[in-house]
Parts: C-alpha cells; structure tokens; sequence
C-alpha cells in the first residue's frame, strides 16, 4: 500500500518568523487565484508539501492559510513557486479580495 498525499510529511512556509532576519529569508512577493511565489534563500525542492501561512492587507490585516507544493525553483529572484493544493474557503475569499483591489 502507498501512502497517500495526506500522510505525506509537509513543511512549514512563513508561519511565525523568530527575528527579522528570518523575515527576511523567506516572504512571499506575488500572490495568484493559483499560488504564490516566496522568496528564499534555501528553495525547497520542487514537489515538496507545504503548509502556508502568510498575511495580507485588505481593510485589515489578515492571515491566508493553506497548503501548496513546490512546482518550481528560481534562481533570480531566488525562491519558489508553490501552487495552492488545499485553501480553505476563508483563505479563497481573502485573496480573491487582495486580488480584486482597487
């Protein structure tokens, strides 16, 4: 029997930074309907799981929460691209408003 998707260990992204300098390794620049890109100086590999937590400003600040995986790898800008593979409806609605913005 093969383990399933779920039971696959994933990685934390963005979820509570310790100092500046770990804000600065790791943040997400461009957001989509489909994912996002997060810039960091240690990419994961591509097709790596993870769990994303990162906020954003609409009227408030808010938290967008998910899971993704890693589709692909940068160089310049070093990151990753990770593709939204579980958003729950909350975390859609946030960004659909993000991306809608005035």
């Amino acid at each position: 029997m093969q383990p399933s998707k779920r039971g696959e260990e994933r990685v934390t992204i963005n979820k509570e930074f310790q100092s500046y300098d770990a804000f600065i390794n790791e943040y997400v620049t461009n957001i989509s309907r489909s994912g996002v890109f997060i810039r960091s100086k240690s990419p994961l590999p591509v097709g790596t799981r993870v769990n994303l937590k990162f906020t954003v400003v609409t009227e408030d600040i808010e938290t967008v929460e998910g899971v993704g995986e890693v589709v692909r790898v940068e160089s310049d800008p070093k990151g990753m691209g990770v593709v939204f593979t579980e958003l729950p409806t909350y975390s859609q609605h946030l960004i659909e408003k993000l991306l809608v913005k005035p």
